[in-house]
């Protein structure tokens, strides 16, 4: 989900269409500059007040899909604007369209960029999956903060929760550091 409406977003925000870059731009605004629990919140619980009730799953994806949303968006959106011009303006003197100027020439450049901080996303986003616990959605910290109201023990089964987090988030940094030297010493 904010992979997707990262894309259309980025998209808005290199529009010269002064009505979708505005929209783009004030969504990354409000979404980068409001924490995600608070979207979680408002989704949930916000939502409930006007007869608008979601399951906490449902709640939980949307919001992290929002709030990646916006970081996707830049991500996207830098990545495709590091492409030099140069690019564009040879791919359109051989007579390719637009679209293909951007599939054939832009893109396949532009995600050579952005791949290292898309997985680095990834990692925060495996982080911020402890905000759901906020609304009862079981994930680590959830089923970790059962065990510690169950035994008492909540050094052990907190370091434990750390560790679990660590092992998957420490390979996906690794990930984008690989990437991130082959992109920039690949031809």
């Amino acid at each position: 989900m904010a992979t997707a409406l990262g894309l259309m977003l980025a998209i808005f925000s290199l529009s010269k269409n002064v009505i979708l870059y505005g929209l783009a731009q004030v969504w990354i605004e409000i979404i980068r500059g409001t924490p995600a629990l608070a979207q979680i919140f408002i989704l949930y619980f916000g939502l409930a007040d006007f007869g608008l009730r979601m399951p906490p799953m449902v709640a939980a994806i949307i919001g992290l899909g929002i709030n990646g949303s916006a970081y996707l968006a830049e991500i996207f959106r830098a990545g495709i604007q590091a492409v030099g011009p140069g690019q564009t303006e040879a791919a359109a003197s051989l007579g390719l369209s637009p679209f293909w100027v951007a599939f054939d020439v832009v893109l396949p450049q532009a995600a050579r960029m952005m791949v290292p901080p898309y997985v680095n996303y990834g990692v925060q986003l495996l982080k911020d999956t402890s905000l759901i616990a906020s609304i009862a959605v079981p994930e680590i910290m959830f089923r970790a903060r059962n065990l510690v109201m169950e035994t008492y023990d909540s050094m052990t089964i907190y370091l434990l929760a750390a560790a679990i987090y660590l092992a998957i988030a420490i390979p996906l940094s690794r990930l984008a550091s690989f990437l991130q030297t082959r992109t920039v010493t690949a031809p």
